[in-house]
C-alpha cells in the first residue's frame, strides 16, 4: 500500500470497530428502502397491471413479479456475502470482461430486445437480463482492483488514468449505442470516483472532470433526441403534451402531495398519467401519495446508506484493506449517483434520464444488482470487525 496515498486515514485501529457483527445503521436503511420500495411499487403499478392486456389484467402482477426479483436479490446477496473479498478481486477483470461480452450482445440484431427505441435488455425466457445493471457492479470490482494495483501510479497520467480512461470510454460507448446515457453517467462516476478516491494526481482528476463536462455537453448537443430532453427539461411546459409530458405530470404529483401526501393508494398521476410510474419516476408517485414527509424520509435513509458506505470503506483502509476499502466506497458511489439523478430528474432539477431509484423501483437485473451490492459491502463491514477481533477472514 502507498502511504502517501493513504497517510491521512491512518489512526490507531483499536478504536475502528465496534463488537457487533455487522453494522445495524447499514443493514436496517437498506432492508427499510428495499421493503418501502415493494409497497410502492404495488401502488404505483397497479392501474397499469390491471388495465394492461400484457399483464393478463392481473392487478397483483407488478407487485409478484417484484417480490420474486427480490427474493433471488436477497438470495443471491446471501451467497455474495459468503465470498470473500479477495475471491471477489481476482475475478474482478474477467466480471468486468463479461460485462461487456453481454454490452455487445443486447446490441446484436434480433438478440437483444428493444423499448420505446432502448436496446438494452436480453430475454431469458420470462424474465428480461439488462447487462447496464451488472456493469455498474463489475465497474465497482474492476476499478477498486485497478487502483490497488495502480497504487504506486496515480500521479502518471499515462500509467495511472490513461488506461482506465480507455477502457471506461470502450464501455460508454456500447452503452450509448442501446442508447443508455445515464447507466454511463454512473459507471464513469464509480469509475473515476474510485480512482480519486485512490489518490490520482489533483491535477490530472480536474484535467479529467474538464474533459468529461465538455464530453458531456457535446454528446448532448450533437444529439437532437438528448438535446430537446434538455430544452424540455429547462421548460416543460412550453410543450407539456411533447418532450415536457413527464417533467410535468412529475412536478402535478410533487404538488398534489404538498406536506403529507393524498394517502397511500390515492395518487391519480398514476392512473395513466405519468408514464414509468413504478420504474423512473417511482418518487413522484411517492411524493403525490405520502408527501414532503415521504420524499424526506427516503432521503435521509439513501443519506445514510451512503455515508456508511464511505465509513465502512475508511474502516476498511485504516486496516490497510485496500481492495475492500475502495469497493466500499465505489458500491456508495454508485447508490448516492443513481439516487441523486433519479431524484432531481423526478424533481424537475435535471433532464430525464432512464434511470431507476435504487433498491426501490421495479426491474430484476437492478434489484439484484444492488442486493448483491448491499451483501458486498456488509462483507466489507464484516471482515474488517474480525479483524479488529484479531480472527483470520
Amino acid at each position: 500500500m502507498s502511504a502517501a496515498v493513504f497517510k491521512s486515514n491512518r489512526r490507531n485501529s483499536a478504536a475502528v470497530a465496534p463488537p457487533e457483527e455487522l453494522d445495524p445503521w447499514l443493514l436496517w436503511p437498506a432492508l427499510g428502502l428495499l421493503m418501502f420500495g415493494l409497497v410502492m411499487v404495488y401502488s404505483a403499478s397497479i392501474a397499469t397491471a390491471e388495465g394492461s392486456k400484457f399483464t393478463a389484467y392481473q392487478p397483483a402482477y407488478f407487485l409478484v413479479r417484484h417480490a420474486v426479483f427480490l427474493v433471488v436479490g436477497l438470495v443471491a446477496g446471501i451467497v455474495a456475502f459468503q465470498v470473500p473479498l479477495r475471491f471477489w478481486q481476482q475475478i474482478a477483470p474477467w466480471a468486468f470482461v463479461v460485462g461487456v461480452v453481454l454490452l455487445l450482445v443486447v446490441l446484436i440484431p434480433h438478440i437483444g430486445r428493444s423499448v420505446n427505441g432502448a436496446q438494452r435488455w436480453l430475454p431469458l425466457g420470462p424474465i428480461n437480463l439488462q447487462p447496464s445493471e451488472l456493469m455498474k457492479l463489475f465497474a465497482v470490482l474492476y476499478a477498486a482492483d485497478y487502483t490497488m494495483r495502480k497504487l504506486a501510479d496515480m500521479d502518471s497520467f499515462r500509467r495511472g488514468f490513461l488506461p482506465m480512461a480507455a477502457v471506461i470510454i470502450s464501455v460508454g460507448f456500447l452503452l450509448l449505442r442501446e442508447p443508455d446515457f445515464g447507466a454511463f453517467v454512473v459507471v464513469a462516476a464509480i469509475a473515476f470516483g474510485i480512482l480519486f478516491l485512490g489518490g490520482i494526481n489533483a491535477r490530472i482528476f480536474a484535467l479529467l472532470a474538464v474533459v468529461a463536462l465538455v464530453g458531456f455537453v457535446l454528446l448532448i448537443w450533437l444529439s437532437p433526441y438528448r438535446r430537446e430532453r434538455i430544452l424540455g427539461f429547462m421548460d416543460p411546459w412550453q410543450d407539456s403534451f411533447g418532450k415536457g409530458y413527464q417533467l410535468s405530470h412529475a412536478l402535478i404529483a410533487f404538488g398534489r402531495g404538498q406536506w403529507f401526501g393524498v394517502g397511500l393508494g390515492a395518487s391519480v398521476e398514476k392512473l395513466f398519467y405519468l408514464p414509468e410510474a413504478h420504474t423512473d419516476f417511482l418518487l413522484a408517485v411517492i411524493a403525490e401519495e405520502l408527501g414532503f414527509a415521504g420524499v424526506l424520509v427516503i432521503i435521509v435513509l439513501f443519506g445514510l446508506l451512503v455515508q456508511r458506505a464511505f465509513a465502512v470503506g475508511r474502516q476498511a483502509l485504516l486496516l490497510d484493506r485496500v481492495y475492500a476499502g475502495l469497493v466500499a466506497q465505489g458500491i456508495g458511489i454508485w447508490l448516492g449517483v443513481q439516487a441523486f439523478i433519479n431524484m432531481g430528474v423526478n424533481m424537475g432539477l435535471l433532464p430525464t434520464k432512464g434511470l431507476t431509484l435504487p433498491l426501490m423501483s421495479f426491474g430484476g437485473s437492478g434489484i439484484v444488482a444492488n442486493c448483491i451490492a448491499l451483501a458486498l459491502l456488509l462483507r466489507v463491514d464484516w471482515e474488517s470487525r474480525a479483524l479488529m477481533r484479531g480472527q483470520q477472514v
